[in-house]
């Protein structure tokens, strides 16, 4: 996606300010009496009684493939406490940020709305600080502004790891849990190579490095390890130097290209360079590979498209472990595609009324059981019917996650830079200390002068 930023005039955006003003301070009141019980009515006449009876809050759900599940959580949320949410869902390849700046230009701006990583900057101190909200010591995955504070509710998570058939590593008597230095991965390499025909493996490893359609997989989601794993999510030391002297640290980069090359090693041949995701993913859902190199959005797809493959295999338990190109990496990385945010000039006490009630039992029982999301919050008990779902859930209530901080790269960085290197690296025509100076040089390029994708 590109980061554009969203230039309101100040005489627009005072006008809307100012227009909206007693709307907000209104609808306070009213969320007061009726969420606490504090005794406004007596103040104000039968019409405002009557108004306060009918405020509402206004959510723009982004993922159209869960509205009739929103709207269910909007229902829970009004007979529990009376407070009608209206959803309106963005439909199924709508340009979201487009739709909220027109809302937002012609005063129809919802008072929760979506926003992507990228999406913040559309918004810059128009959103509400949630910072005090209890429900941000329960979660590691909100998004935090560095100037503005906590500006984003996390509904869901992904996770990015090491994907693995569980079953097919207990046949082998290889523990996950173990494997805890690169070292040890190796072993269990060889192991699980040494017994393919046996296991029915075509490949130990499921790893794709083409550059044309899966520069998004290697150039983002796997050198997003790199920059993260095993790092405390509020650590940025790697992401900095790639933002800021556009290079990486030499030392660690040849840990993780010393890895990466022996994925490539024990990978299916057929799939390295030229495979497809759906065929990565259909291998892997068939039993074919011990390893793949996704995230956990690929359970959608093993129980929809490759559920006959999933089937057949067995419905085997699948396992994520981290990517330990050095010893003691422990942490997966999770995050949520995106948050909720709420708008200052809104309905805001009653917006972030109704995401505190979002985080607790009633509404995280909807958004995991009824939408199949994973929960970010620590102290929730439900687990999506999903393969993934008790995977995920484990590493954040244990606190063994790192950030998406590639999300923060210059746009267009792994279509136009990353992704051949990978490409080159898994063809052979790179070693380990070249493939690391080869990206160390394609990002200082990039960011002094690089082309940003023009398609997101």
């Amino acid at each position: 996606m590109k980061k554009e930023i969203f230039t309101l005039g100040i005489g627009v955006t005072t006008v809307v300010f100012l227009a909206s003003c007693s709307k907000a301070d209104s609808l306070k009141e009213k969320v007061t009496e009726k969420i606490f019980g504090i005794n406004i009515g007596e103040l104000t006449s039968v019409k405002e009684e009557k108004e306060e009876e009918t405020a509402v809050i206004r959510l723009f759900n982004g993922k159209a493939e869960v509205e009739e599940q929103i709207q269910k959580l909007a229902q829970k949320y009004k007979e529990e406490t009376g407070i009608t949410v209206e959803v309106e869902s963005a439909k199924s390849g709508a340009d979201v940020q487009a739709t909220l700046k027109a809302y937002y230009l012609s005063d129809k701006m919802p008072d929760i709305f979506v926003c992507e990583s990228s999406s913040f900057g559309n918004w810059e101190g128009l959103l509400e600080d949630l910072s005090d909200q209890a429900w941000v010591k329960d979660t590691e995955a909100e998004y935090i502004d560095p100037v503005y504070g906590t500006l984003g509710f996390p509904y869901a998570t992904e996770a990015i790891g090491l994907i693995y058939n569980a079953d097919v590593l207990s046949k082998a008597g290889i523990d996950a849990t173990a494997l805890t230095s690169p070292e040890l991965v190796r072993k269990a390499l060889q192991n699980l190579d040494a017994r393919k025909d046996q296991l029915g493996l075509t490949a130990v490893v499921g790893y794709c490095a083409e550059d044309k359609n899966l520069s998004w997989s290697t150039g983002n989601h796997i050198f997003g390890n790199y920059i993260d794993a095993g790092l405390a999510r509020t650590d940025t030391t790697y992401i900095d130097m790639i933002n800021n002297e556009h290079t990486v640290d030499r030392e660690r980069m040849l840990k993780f290209s010393e890895f990466i090359g022996m994925l490539q090693e024990y990978s299916d041949p057929a799939l390295l360079l030229n495979g497809t995701y759906d065929d990565q993913v259909k291998n892997f859902a068939s039993g074919k590979y011990a390893f793949v190199t996704q995230g956990s959005w690929i359970g959608a797809v093993m129980t929809g498209a490759d559920a006959s493959e999933y089937d057949a295999a067995g419905n085997f338990e699948v396992g994520m472990m981290p990517y330990v190109f050095d010893e003691g990496i422990d942490t997966i990385l999770t995050n949520p595609p995106s948050w909720w945010a709420v708008l200052k000039e809104g309905n805001t006490e009653a917006s972030k009324a109704f995401l505190a009630w979002c985080a607790k039992e009633a509404g995280q029982k909807i958004l995991v059981e009824d939408a199949g999301f994973v929960s970010p919050f620590a102290s929730c008990k439900y687990v999506a019917a999903d393969p993934f779902a008790h995977v995920v859930s484990n590493y954040i209530a244990e606190g063994k996650t790192s950030n998406w901080h590639w999300m923060d790269m210059k746009e267009g960085i792994a279509a136009n830079a990353l992704g051949s290197v990978f490409h080159s690296y898994a063809a052979g025509e790179l070693s380990a200390e070249s493939f690391t100076a080869e990206v160390d040089s394609a990002i200082k390029n990039y960011y002094q002068g690089g082309k940003e994708e023009q398609n997101g």
